[in-house]
């Protein structure tokens, strides 16, 4: 049923449980798992050489150090991940990677560490169910 699966995430709780369900489901299916960590730049700019590009550059090594992360995880049970830390807008990049990779399923987490509210669906999650061209699971 799936090959590939897309699993965006950004650390917080509900992206990790979102992480499991695909590991579970990449277990179950025999299936590549492509893990993604987008640094939100609409949020800083995309500038060259000052304070906000330091920032940028921290939220890259946090991105990289999760994903690493993940893919310690999945290699405990076997699987095999690929990794991408990019800049950008969360849902655009979700989108473009799950095109570029071909992914049958993008597993998300209901909401990020930006939410604070709880029972809503965040921000990002809510714009990649509102524009899918492939099945998105919500974990």
């Amino acid at each position: 049923m799936y090959e590939t699966i897309l699993v965006p995430t950004d650390g917080s709780d509900p992206a990790s449980r979102a992480v499991e369900h695909a590991l579970e489901l990449a277990t179950r299916y025999d299936a590549d798992v492509h893990a993604l960590y987008c640094v939100e730049t609409n949020r800083y700019g995309q500038p060259a050489l000052s304070s906000s590009e330091l920032v940028l550059d921290n939220l890259e090594d946090r991105g990289s150090t999760i994903l690493a992360g993940i893919e310690d995880r999945a290699a405990e049970i076997g699987i095999e991940t690929s990794q991408t830390v990019c800049r950008g807008r969360p849902w655009e990049e979700v989108h473009r990677a799950a095109a570029e990779i071909d992914a049958d399923v993008i597993v998300i987490g209901y909401q990020g560490q930006g939410h604070s509210r709880t029972n809503r669906i965040g921000s990002v999650a809510e714009r990649i169910l509102r524009t899918p061209d492939r099945p998105v699971l919500t974990v």
